[in-house]
């Protein structure tokens, strides 16, 4: 079956960078979205950057658009998410998610993707 494993994540001062990757086995990858969510305590978990392996288009949220990168390596096993210029609002736990689809839509809300990794936790303090 499909697994998603994050890694990366870590404690940081607010302006540093950090870089999550997610790797997954157990599936056709070419034919996903992957994305990064995140959950914050007490929030819902909330979109913040996607890549469609079909279109190869990335696409992000308002919060994070000019300081995170989604990639992958060529592969389309492994994505990354480069987090720069990180604020203490960025704190939260990340999620990555994969959706196997054939559509170019770029799928944005949780209940849409199928399969999900444990989670890495991003600490960001001021």
């Amino acid at each position: 079956q499909v697994q998603l494993v994050e890694s990366g994540g870590g404690s940081v001062q607010a302006g540093d960078s950090l870089r999550l990757s997610c790797t997954a086995s157990g599936g056709t990858f070419s034919r996903y979205i992957m994305g990064w969510f995140r959950q914050a305590p007490g929030k819902e978990r909330e979109f913040a950057a996607g890549i469609n392996w079909r279109t190869d288009m990335t696409y992000y949220s308002e919060s994070v658009r000019g300081r995170f990168t989604i990639s992958g390596d060529g592969t389309k096993n492994t994505v990354h998410l480069q987090m720069n210029s990180l604020k203490p609002e960025d704190t939260a736990i990340y999620y990555c998610a994969g959706k196997s689809t054939y559509s170019p839509y770029n799928y944005r809300h949780a209940s849409d993707f199928d399969y999900w990794g444990q989670g890495t936790q991003v600490t960001v303090s001021s």
